[in-house]
């Protein structure tokens, strides 16, 4: 049985402890982001029809402002799982995570971004006052087209996305301290993700290529942050190689 603690005299989170941080960030960063931009906001948007679209979301206000602070909980969440990846990683590559973690800030940001377009239909459609030179179509169709850019947006974040997802698999490859079939599998999900650099291609693909391909990269990832995490002994090793 080992005998290292799981906390550092230091203070610090061990190794382990941190992997299992970013497994239990990663855990909430997509049920928040997938709850509030994939079930929500698909839930509301009718594809071509800006009247339906915005009578849903005036009919479902309480379910609407939910997918938002959602939505905005994932970007979250995915800063602290991103940061706390490239403490984990960093033996592993100092330039490569600090790359990674530079894209993935980005996909952050781009994160934050979606979650004001989100909000933007319910605040054209409640303001009626501002916008009294308007029909009432056309009204809906401000909204309606907010929500496409939402849309649009959501897809910009997941190129970052994937490019981080291919570095931290390369990262992991190149690691004593986790399997490197986990880096393979994590480097793939990410190719598949960086497809959303032409959106029409990826949507294409989505079902059942880029589905799988995210299932097989983060799912096994995810329980092996949570379960295993990393050898903490290691991990030392490695980081003592690196600063050498």
């Amino acid at each position: 049985m080992s005998t290292t603690p799981a906390i550092q005299l230091t203070g610090r989170p061990s190794p382990k402890a941190l992997a299992r941080i970013a497994g239990l960030c990663q855990a909430l960063e997509g049920t928040t982001a997938t709850f509030g931009q994939v079930q929500v906001m698909g839930s509301l948007f009718v594809a071509g029809n800006a009247a339906a679209s915005a009578g849903n979301i005036v009919a479902h206000e309480r379910l609407f402002w939910l997918g938002f602070a959602s939505s905005l909980l994932g970007a979250i969440f995915h800063i602290a799982w991103a940061v706390v990846m490239y403490f984990l990683l960093r033996p592993a590559g100092r330039k490569t995570s600090a790359f990674a973690l530079s894209a993935i800030l980005v996909g952050c940001a781009i994160q934050v971004v979606t979650a004001v377009l989100y909000v933007a239909p319910m605040v054209v459609l409640k303001g009626a006052a501002a916008l009294s030179s308007f029909t009432a179509a056309q009204v809906q169709a401000l909204a309606f087209t907010f929500m496409r850019l939402n849309s649009y947006a959501f897809n910009m974040y997941l190129v970052f996305f994937g490019l981080w997802c291919a570095l931290t698999g390369v990262l992991i490859m190149r690691s004593r301290f986790m399997p490197r079939i986990l880096g393979a599998l994590l480097t793939i999900s990410g190719i598949g993700w960086m497809t959303y650099l032409v959106p029409p291609v990826a949507v294409h693909l989505f079902i059942p290529y880029l589905a799988a391909a995210s299932a097989i990269g983060e799912i096994p990832l995810l329980l092996w942050l949570l379960i295993a995490g990393v050898n903490n002994e290691r991990w030392h090793q490695q980081a003592r190689s690196a600063a050498a």
